[in-house]
This record gives structure tokens, C-alpha cells and sequence, in this order.
């Protein structure tokens, strides 16, 4: 296994650990991480595609849920600036957004999963109208929420993007995607972040591999799916009801699986040159640990400031310490980032966003420490999988043993 890229000694345990988690699973990963403003983890291996081309130093792949993150901070960057408030009702930036009910829901309730507009299952006919942009705010416009605003937590799974993209887009003039490369990527220097892929870019995707029994047939993605939520739902709700959970699986379907979303190929050029800003921003690694290198650092980096100490402050301010109505388990959703585990149990400093598959990204600003990780194979929860909670914790084991 040939690991390829460039390590600080300090933290020489992220070595063998990415070893590993490539030899375990089929494709490629690339890690990074920032400590102290300064880039000690650059490391890269494996495939990146199912013909076996070697994985590279600029190789991007989509991330999923990890997209939230970079969402996230773009309405905390509206708000630093004052072109928002937290508390002002959404209607005020997007009219059409108060029909059904909505005009008091306000931007903190997108923010912290609040809005109860999860249901994405009712939202739309097949997984494909998720590329349409104008066609999802307008649905999303038009939606009823499935409870008042702020009276659960209830994760957005694949809506929260175009909410938060949309309130962006409005304040700013700036479709979503050059939001991003104009205020965060190009500021930073990041060459490999993107949220819409331009056409030339495209080649540096890698390929998303599913390490299942592939099945032929037209409903050969539903089945697939519908088996795998059936496994994974056995255990978790027994899991659950041991613990003392509530295992109640109906709104964690409507917000993950719209019809057609198991035939969905998130890693093709229609997916990764769409906008959906939940669900499938495409990365290198040591762009995303730079970026949230960047707010473990204060909100500045290297001389570029995305956000205040004090909005970051409030914005990384745990919102609630209930059981996610959708995800079943507490998730400490801060206003768009949540908590992060390791197999010693939550780091009380550290927020972040991780992605289904594996994917994940963070910040602790006491360590002045970022982490990131992004691979093409894994399947997981949608809140990602054990390797990226054992990679968390030997990062961290490896800045708290100096």
C-alpha cells in the first residue's frame, strides 16, 4: 500500500491509520489537517475510480453532508458582515418563502435544523429534480413544514443546502456556487472546493464505488436500498430502544430517501456540475482542512478573515442536546455544524460536518486544529461511518500528546 504526500513527525500515528482504512475498504481517501495555521497533514493513496487509476495530490471527490459545513459558514459570513441577522424571519430576503405557514420561521431555524422542512420525500417525484435549482426553491417555497418552527430539531438531510443556498443567493445577487469560489475558495487560495463543478474540473472527480453486489434490473436501486435501510433499521432501533431512544424511522426516510435516490450516481458530471449544497460539494482534502484550519484559527488564515471571533462564537454555540427527530440521536447541533465523536466520545471544542460515506471535516479551535478526510467508497450512516470517528481520535491523540 503505497501512502503518498507529506507528514509532520508529531503526528506520524495518521499514517498507519490511513493505511489501513484504504486497505479495508475498496478505492482511495486523502487526509489533511492544520494546526497553528500551518499545513502538517498532507497524505493521499489508493484508487480513484473503478479501472484502478492511482489516486492523485489533486484528486477532488464528492462529500456529501460535509457540503453543509461550507454552507453553513456562507450564511455566518452574511451575518458577520450584517446583511443578515439570525433572528430575522427568512420571508424578508425570499417573499415567496412565507406561503404555507412559513413567514415566522427565521434564519436560525434553518441554521439548527429547526425549519421543519426535512421531508424531502413528499418535496419531489425522483431523486433527479434535486438538480433542477429553481425547481427545488420553488417546491421548497410552496412546502408546508411538517411541525412549527423551532419545536424539534429534525435533520435537513438533502433540503437544508437550498435553503441556506437560497437566502446566499439573495442577499448577495450570487448563484451559490460563485459565492463560494469568490468569498471562500479564492480568498484562500483553495484550488480544490467547489459546490457546482466547472466543466473543466470535472476530470479531477473521483469515481464513487459501492462496496456492494451490484444488482441489474429496474428496481434493482430501490431493492438495494430498501435492503439495506431494513438492516441497518433492525439494528439501529434495537440499539436505540436499549439505550432509551425513541426509534421512530418515517421522518428519517422522508428526509434521506426520496424515490429513485439508490440509482442516483452523486459522482456523475450532471451531480457534481449541479448545485445542491447539502449533499454533493466535491473537495481535496487539504482544501477542506484549510478552510476549517481557517475558523480553528479565529476565522483567519494566513491574512484572509471569513468570519469574527464573536460571530464565530455564536455560531459554534450548542442549539440543543435533544435526540435529532430524524437522525434519532442527539446531535449538539450548533447553527449548522454539530458535534464530533471520537472512540473516546465527544470532543467538548470541536465542530464540524461529516458526510455519508465517510467524509468529514472539522475544527477545534482550542487546539487551533482542523481535520479533514474525504474517500470514494463507504456507505455508513449519513452522518458518515467508524472510520472517520477513529481517524478524529488518533488526530486528536496525536496534537494531545505533545
Amino acid at each position: 500500500m503505497s501512502i503518498h504526500g507529506t507528514l509532520d513527525p508529531r503526528f506520524s500515528l495518521l499514517r498507519p491509520a490511513l493505511e489501513a482504512q484504504i486497505r479495508s475498504h475498496p478505492g482511495g481517501a486523502a487526509i489533511a489537517a492544520y494546526h497553528q495555521g500551518k499545513l502538517v497533514v498532507d497524505l493521499w493513496g489508493g484508487v480513484r475510480n473503478r479501472a484502478g487509476d492511482t489516486w492523485e495530490r489533486d484528486t477532488m471527490s464528492v462529500s456529501y453532508s460535509t457540503t453543509k459545513g461550507v454552507a453553513s459558514t456562507a450564511v455566518h459570513m452574511l451575518a458577520d458582515r450584517g446583511l443578515i441577522d439570525y433572528e430575522d424571519p427568512v420571508a424578508r430576503y425570499w417573499p415567496e418563502f412565507a406561503q404555507e405557514g412559513k413567514g415566522e420561521i427565521r434564519i436560525r431555524h434553518l441554521l439548527a435544523h429547526e425549519a421543519g422542512l426535512f421531508d424531502v420525500r413528499s418535496l419531489i417525484d425522483r431523486a433527479e429534480d434535486l438538480l433542477d435549482w429553481d425547481g427545488m426553491i420553488g417546491r421548497l417555497a410552496r412546502a408546508r413544514p411538517r411541525h412549527p418552527a423551532g419545536e424539534r430539531h429534525a435533520y435537513h438531510a438533502l433540503t437544508y443546502g437550498f435553503l441556506t443556498g437560497e437566502i446566499v443567493r439573495r442577499v448577495t445577487g450570487k448563484p451559490f456556487p460563485r459565492f463560494v469560489r469568490e468569498e471562500i475558495a479564492e480568498p484562500l487560495g483553495l484550488d480544490g472546493f467547489y459546490v457546482g463543478v466547472p466543466g473543466n474540473q470535472v476530470s479531477r472527480v473521483a469515481e464513487l464505488i459501492r462496496p456492494v453486489r451490484r444488482e441489474r434490473g429496474p428496481r434493482a436501486g430501490k431493492r438495494k436500498v430498501s435492503r439495506r435501510m431494513r438492516l441497518m433499521g433492525a439494528a439501529m432501533r434495537t440499539a436505540l430502544r436499549a439505550a432509551g431512544f425513541p426509534s421512530d424511522f418515517e421522518p428519517f426516510q422522508a428526509a434521506l430517501l426520496p424515490r429513485g435516490i439508490g440509482g442516483f450516481d452523486f459522482s456523475s458530471p450532471a451531480a457534481i456540475m449541479a448545485c445542491i449544497p447539502a449533499a454533493n460539494g466535491v473537495f481535496t482534502a487539504r482544501d477542506l482542512a484549510r478552510f476549517y484550519g481557517c475558523l480553528a484559527n479565529g476565522g483567519e488564515l494566513d491574512g484572509v478573515r471569513l468570519l469574527s471571533e464573536k460571530t464565530l462564537e455564536r455560531a459554534t454555540q450548542i442549539q440543543s442536546r435533544r435526540p435529532d427527530h430524524v437522525l434519532i440521536v442527539p446531535m449538539r447541533w450548533r447553527m449548522g455544524y454539530h458535534m464530533v465523536g471520537t472512540p473516546r466520545g465527544v470532543s467538548k471544542h470541536a465542530f464540524g460536518h461529516f458526510g455519508y460515506g465517510g467524509s468529514g471535516a472539522w475544527a477545534h479551535p482550542k487546539h487551533r486544529l482542523s481535520f479533514a478526510m474525504i474517500v470514494n467508497s463507504g456507505q455508513g450512516t449519513p452522518m458518515g461511518d467508524w472510520r472517520m470517528v477513529r481517524m478524529s481520535g488518533t488526530m486528536l491523540q496525536s496534537v494531545r500528546a505533545r
